[in-house]
């Protein structure tokens, strides 16, 4: 037993200084990954707490991106571009991702690349879902059908 314990210490010590290295580098990709939801019917209440006694705060649109910023039972306390909102009742989103558009207006491109032709251009506050991603570009689809690419840094969701 005395002569496993001198390698057992020599080992956690070992393993902890490993872990010790290794826990901040992973940090930063734990810290940026989000969480987010989308509205999934016609609207929803944002409430000011988990319960559906408490005020109404907002009333969102159908697709409209959420970040997660802390869950209680079947509630979701979100953000989105701007703020934290509030509360919503977790069954009335969904997982499928969204962007909302935040720049005045964005170009809708046949190809992602500001080089390519531009199909349509996007308003500021619109919906759009998200259907494909390469790099500092979103692919997405309008309620009408329309596809076409789209700079993230002129949205905010997934």
């Amino acid at each position: 037993m005395s002569f496993a314990l001198p390698r057992l210490v020599r080992w956690l010590s070992t393993s902890a200084a490993a872990l010790a290295l290794a826990v901040p580098a992973l940090a930063p990709a734990a810290a940026q990954a989000a969480d987010f939801v989308s509205i999934k019917g016609a609207t929803i209440n944002v409430r000011e707490q988990p319960t559906t006694r408490s005020d109404v705060l907002w009333e969102l649109g159908q697709g409209y991106p959420l970040q997660v910023r802390e869950r209680r039972g079947q509630w979701l306390r979100v953000r989105d571009h701007e703020a934290t909102l509030g509360w919503v009742f977790a069954p009335l989103t969904q997982r499928t991702p969204h962007r909302l558009v935040t720049a005045r207006v964005a170009n809708l491109r046949a190809k992602p690349s500001t080089n390519s032709r531009i199909v349509g251009k996007l308003e500021q506050h619109e919906i759009v879902r998200t259907v494909g991603s390469q790099g500092s570009w979103a692919k997405v689809r309008r309620d009408g059908g329309q596809t076409g690419w789209v700079a993230k840094r002129l949205t905010w969701g997934w």
